[in-house]
């Protein structure tokens, strides 16, 4: 769902280069490409900026996603944790038959796959040309009955007719008050894995949207939703890939080119020496992956979360790939900034980044970052200063943990999980952590 700090979204954009020819999915697994909003590879490139200033950029974009995950718990309003304009990853797919490719963002923070579709009258610009449902020979509208209707909240019946011969239309709204509203429709959906093999998704809901606008940006065209609801792509893979996928994601400092992957079926199984697993929690909504954070060590001093208001009670923080801070209770948060700060010996300054409160001066060299510990139930999880503080200028670097409002919803986000192999099984109820070079993986 799916920024940095408090938004980067998760987004990935997963450069796919699709052909005509279709294989189906495989339970054997397969592993599709990931790259960065910041990557080379990304059409939102900027060849001017130095990485420093990618990353203070995209902290800055990633500000405002507490609000919206805050947003979420007050509204009955069916609404996605994203901006959509923000989104740090991406993600070509093809729709249709024969394929025709789509880029939009890819949102482990939502759950409905949706393309900008003709006619298109109140369509946001964008530069690609729009999918046309009559020129794939597999498109198909889904009725008003169906279950798949019945699942995706916001969704209501087209025209006068009956429930049983009218269309489901849907309508999404997200933090930022963009939208999509559509026909809810099936066709086959394709990815190119790293194998070179196309693999198919026949029947694949999502939604056909007519009446769409907001803070997308033209060069995208939709939203992946990677979410546990039932309509996510994740979840309408299913049996083909035995519930299971993971990702590895290269640190922000990796050799320019370097691209993250993100792994499906027997390739997506986490295992081996090093690894560590966590349950999966179930809580409302279904889309976001909850875990429970028992507490966190700093050179081993450990900070129970049982301090914090919230307490360490089951589910209490989400992990999502798309958002980049780790974001805390004040209350436990401070206790965790107080330690790590006592255990830093340099300068202490302000950030040039609104938002971040713990950074120091690299004038003089390392600053001698502590060793932090997550303990997730049943899991610790030992962090390398890459995932724990991040460059953000050419002088300074700041804590890539914050504190939020106690009332609001603690994430895990995807810096503390760079050079992780994070794996995500439904069938086991697991999430899956191991040290691992993402640049060879």
């Amino acid at each position: 769902m799916a920024a940095m700090v408090t938004g980067s979204f998760c987004l990935f954009f997963l450069s796919l280069i699709l052909s005509t020819t279709a294989s189906t999915a495989e339970t054997g697994g397969f592993s599709v490409e990931l790259i960065h909003r910041d990557s080379p590879k990304s059409p939102f490139y900027n060849p001017l900026e130095i990485p420093s200033q990618r990353v203070a950029n995209a902290l800055r974009r990633s500000i405002t996603r507490t609000n919206h995950f805050l947003s979420s718990k007050t509204t009955d309003t069916p609404r996605s944790n994203i901006i959509p304009n923000s989104g740090e990853y991406l993600m070509n797919i093809s729709l249709g038959t024969p394929p025709f490719p789509i880029l939009a963002i890819a949102d482990t923070g939502s759950d409905l796959v949706w393309t900008q579709c003709m006619p298109c009258s109140e369509c946001y610009k964008q530069e690609a040309p729009l999918y046309n449902p009559k020129s794939s020979s597999t498109y198909k509208t889904i009725p008003c009955s169906s279950r798949q209707c019945e699942e995706l909240q916001g969704t209501s019946c087209s025209g006068e007719e009956s429930k049983s011969e009218s269309t489901c239309v849907y309508s999404v709204a997200y933090g930022d008050q963009s939208f999509s509203n559509g026909d809810l429709v099936s066709d086959t959906l394709t990815l190119a894995s790293t194998s070179g093999r196309p693999v198919a998704l026949p029947q694949t809901t999502f939604g056909c949207g007519h009446d769409n606008d907001g803070t997308f940006n033209e060069k995208g065209s939709g939203i992946v939703g990677l979410g546990g609801g039932d309509v996510s792509l994740i979840s309408q893979m299913g049996e083909s890939i035995g519930g299971k996928f993971s990702y590895c994601l290269v640190p922000l400092t990796a050799t320019p080119g370097s691209s993250s992957k993100i792994n499906f079926g027997s390739h997506g199984i986490v295992s081996g020496v090093g690894a560590v697993s966590t349950p999966l929690v179930k809580k409302t909504p279904d889309t976001f992956y909850f875990l429970t954070l028992e507490g966190i060590s700093v050179d081993g001093d450990r900070i129970d979360f049982l301090g914090s208001s919230s307490g360490a009670s089951e589910g209490n923080i989400i992990i999502d790939s798309g958002t980049t801070l780790t974001l805390l209770p004040s209350d436990f948060y401070s206790k965790l900034e107080e330690s790590v700060s006592s255990k830093i010996n340099a300068t202490q300054v302000e950030s040039p980044v609104s938002g971040l409160k713990l950074c120091y001066s690299i004038a003089k060299g390392d600053i001698g970052v502590p060793e932090l510990t997550v303990h997730f139930k049943g899991a610790d999880v030992k962090l390398k200063p890459l995932n724990t503080f991040v460059q953000v200028s050419e002088q300074v670097m700041c804590f890539t943990f914050i504190g939020i409002d106690n009332n609001g919803i603690s994430i895990y986000g995807n810096l503390a999980q760079m050079n992780f192999l994070v794996g995500y099984d439904s069938q086991k109820q697991t999430v899956s952590f191991k040290p691992t070079d993402c640049t060879k993986a």
